[in-house]
């Protein structure tokens, strides 16, 4: 699985948000492969080598492009550019192995308004889906190895066994939301919970989670 980082001018900005990001959750791209959406910056633009230096600085690690111009030179470091696509929307990279291994489809999310995603079947294991604008809502289940990141609230309709990681972008009012409870960790604004920590009464039933300060709550839903 690779998360998709999609910058958005102005760059400084993002850059700041990006810090402000890691500032909350110091390990959150720790030994995650990350590919960077270029598909936002203008075709005459030369702030692409620049950024992905400043991004690469705060120990992210690159592993891929998407959507960069072609006329755009210096890139060789970062890997051949995968063909472009709609920017942030979630891809699937394969794990390097010996031999070419297939990538699992990328799920085909539908967004449904400004501020929220809908994604109209389950995630399979080793699926991921990004969505750093808004809620998440998943009209099925998110299998064990499944991960969804999300800048506001996730919404489960089915079983959650994977990770889900809510309000990564500063919103610690964000909760998570499934029918049956059975997650391997969940997030909420930087702060993390393992299913080893998590209550016993709420496995398999459906459950809230939200933060009230630093702690992580956990609630039946009737």
């Amino acid at each position: 699985m690779a998360l998709v980082l999609t910058p958005e001018p102005p760059l400084q900005g993002w850059i700041d948000a990006l810090d402000a990001q890691i500032d909350r959750a110091p390990n959150f791209f720790d030994g995650r492969p990350v590919v960077v959406d270029l598909g936002t910056l203008p075709r005459e633009s030369r702030d692409a080598v620049p950024l992905l230096r400043a991004i690469e600085e705060r120990g992210i690690h690159i592993i891929g492009l998407e959507a960069a111009h072609p006329s755009w030179e210096g890139l060789e470091a970062w890997g051949r550019p995968l063909p472009g696509g709609k920017p942030g929307r979630p891809m699937e990279i394969a794990e390097p192995a010996p031999k070419p291994v297939a990538a699992p489809p990328v799920v085909a999310p539908m967004p449904v308004a400004a501020t929220s995603l809908l994604v109209n079947q389950s995630l399979r294991s080793g699926q991921s889906i990004a969505h750093e604008h808004g809620d998440v809502t998943i009209l099925g289940s998110v299998a064990s190895g499944a991960e969804i990141v999300a800048g506001g609230s996730i919404h489960i309709y089915g079983a959650l066994r994977g990770r889900a990681i809510a309000g990564m972008v500063g919103t610690p009012g964000s909760r998570i939301y499934c029918r049956k409870f059975h997650a391997e960790l969940v997030a909420i604004d930087g702060v993390y919970q393992t299913a080893e920590d998590m209550p016993r009464a709420r496995i398999g039933a459906a459950t809230c989670v939200w933060l009230e300060g630093d702690a992580m709550k956990f609630a039946a839903i009737e």
